[in-house]
């Protein structure tokens, strides 16, 4: 089983900054760099949405269009580990941040329990 753990939330005032971390560990799991890695959010009261996806083939990376480009994805294979670096953020930015993983792009099998942030006004 593959078992993914986010880290990194917390509540931070508008116009700062957090990095998320998300730890991938498991029986199965000996080739992160493989893997398709997301970054999820869910606001209070809205769907979950895709804010980022990093694949290795190429170095492949996709950021949503309304984060205009204040959110950065980024791994470290050796580490096993996501990052997103989020910055300038806003009170929208409100939100449980999950990362997923698969073995390719569009493909979310493995989740992690989230990590709440709070972006106060």
């Amino acid at each position: 089983q593959v078992q993914l753990v986010e880290s990194g939330g917390g509540l931070v005032q508008s116009g700062g900054s957090l990095r998320l971390s998300c730890v991938a560990s498991g029986r199965t799991f000996n080739t992160f760099s493989s893997y398709a890695m997301n970054w999820f959010r869910q606001a209070p009261g809205k769907e979950r949405e895709l804010l980022a996806s990093h694949w290795w083939i190429g170095g492949s990376i996709y950021h949503a269009d309304s984060l205009k480009g204040r959110f950065t994805i980024s791994r470290d294979n050796a580490k096993s580990t996501l990052y997103l670096q989020m910055n300038s953020l806003k009170p929208e930015d409100t939100g449980v941040y999950y990362c997923a993983a698969g073995l390719r792009r569009g493909e979310y099998v493995y989740w992690g329990q989230g990590t709440q942030v709070t972006v106060s006004s």
